[in-house]
This record gives structure tokens, sequence and C-alpha cells, in this order.
């Protein structure tokens, strides 16, 4: 709930101080009926804020952001049928609204993101604070690859909150007009092709929204290996190594896929694979 301010209330127009341009949509999810009523109210109170819904469950906002496409999720952490968490860990495709995690006492998630690129509030918060999370939020919210990009760094954040996979962020593809959160356990591999890098899985290819070198140092610390200046490999998905020459193999990936590998990442991809 909202801390009780000192000085007299007012509704905040657009173009004042602290308001926003634009009229955002929210989602409220909370299984508490007076938590939700509370943040409407006050929520209510901005005349740039349009409630598009309730939801005492992740599984039931599941539904709604798919439906009414908020621009902003207040979401609690722990609910009962489907928590805070779990329901992050579902936003992977589509629409991706900008988060802002709503907690009474989970210091280990506030802790997580005090350093994230979205925002939390801690009951009960003043409604300055909720203005200011509001403010970060549009700012997210801008472009649906920074929404997508924030909501990644959102589920490796709470990934830490749970002590569960901590670091293990998701990587962001588009294909047409949607981009999509791909867990790196799921891409076989990244291929550049002149200023593209496609992202491979099993039965898609996606694009990338960064590059090459971006896209190694992210996951420097897990199972993918630069086989060549253009391609980096899940170790993982690799199905078979057949040599080409004494000093030149092809890398044949669990889609089928081919790849070379240059002579000189052959011996670095063998030392991996104990081969």
């Amino acid at each position: 709930m909202v801390r009780p301010e000192t000085k007299s209330r007012r509704v905040l127009q657009p173009g004042s101080k602290h308001s926003l341009v634009s009229r955002m949509r929210a989602l409220i999810v909370d299984d508490e009926p007076i938590a939700r009523k509370v943040l409407r109210e006050e929520l209510e109170l901005l005349d740039f804020m349009e409630i598009v819904g309730e939801a005492d469950n992740g599984e039931v906002a599941l539904s709604k952001i798919s439906s009414s496409k908020p621009d902003i999720v207040f979401l609690d952490i722990q609910m009962p049928v489907m928590g805070g968490f779990e329901l992050l860990d579902h936003l992977n495709r589509g629409h991706l609204p900008a988060v802002i995690m709503v907690t009474a006492y989970d210091q280990h998630a506030i802790q997580a993101f005090e350093g994230g690129a979205v925002d939390y509030l801690l009951k009960p918060f003043s409604q300055h604070r909720l203005l200011q999370a509001i403010e970060r939020a549009k700012r997210i919210s801008r472009t649906p690859l920074e929404a997508a990009e924030n909501l990644a760094q959102l589920q490796a954040l709470s990934s830490v909150a749970r002590q569960a996979s901590p670091g293990l962020r998701k990587i962001v593809g588009k294909l047409g007009e949607e981009y999509f959160l791909l867990s790196p356990d799921e891409v076989l591999a990244f291929q550049a092709d002149g200023d593209t890098v496609w992202i491979i899985t099993y039965k898609q290819r996606y694009v990338a929204t960064q590059n090459l070198r971006a896209i190694e140092e992210r996951l420097q610390n897990g199972a993918f290996r630069r086989v060549h200046r253009n391609a980096l490999v899940n170790i993982e998905q690799i199905r078979k190594m057949s040599m080409i020459t004494s000093q030149r193999w092809l890398i044949t990936l669990n889609n089928g896929q081919e790849l070379v590998v240059s002579k000189r990442q052959a011996r670095n991809v063998r030392d991996v694979l104990n081969w």
C-alpha cells in the first residue's frame, strides 16, 4: 500500500513537473484485494494513467497481458497459483510490457532490482516513489526492443533473487515485428552474415539485437565457443565433428546445420570437447 503523504494530495496533469506526456496503460497484479484497491486509487489520481485490469495471480495476469497489452505491469512477488517470478519466466514473446516489482519484505529481490533497468516498490511506498517508478518504466517502454532487453535483465535478476541460475540472461531475438526472449541453452549457434547476426535454434532463426562480439562477451562463462570469426557455437548442441583437412573441421549441430571451424579455432574446440 501507499505511505500517507504529509502534504495535500493533488491530481497531476500532463506537462507538470512530475507527469508523463502520453497516457500509459497499467495492469495491477496482486493477490491482496486491499493492496490492489489502494494502488488503483493512487494511479487513478494520475490523469495520464489508465487502469486496464487487475489480476490476483500470475496465471490470470498472463492472459490479461496478452489481451489488454498494458504498458506497465505492477507485479507482486509472492502469489498463489503463479508468483511474480514465475510470470516473468513466461513472458518471452509478443507484447512485452515494462514490469515494476512490488514487495513487502523480500530483501533479496530488492537488492537484485536496485541494480536493474526496471524498478521495484517496497510496501508501503509514497506517491513520489510511485511516480519515480512510473517515469522509469516509461523510458523502458518507449521501444519494443528496449522493453525486451530490460525484461531479459529483470528475468536474470529474479534468478539471482531466487538463487537459481544466477547471471543466466535471456537472449533477445527478432522475428518479423515481434521480439522473443530465448534461453541460452535453446540456442544452437550465432552466425554473422554481413551486418546481420542470426540466432539459430532447433526449428527457427531469429535476428539478434547485438553484434557477435557483444553476444560473446555476455555468454563468455557459458557453453558458447567461437569456431570462426563469423560464428559462435553452443558446444552442448554439437552432434559431430568431421575432419575436412588436418587443420579444418566441419561441425554438425543437432538440427543438422553444418558450420566450418576455422584453422585458428579448431584446436580450442577439440580441447573443449575432449576430442
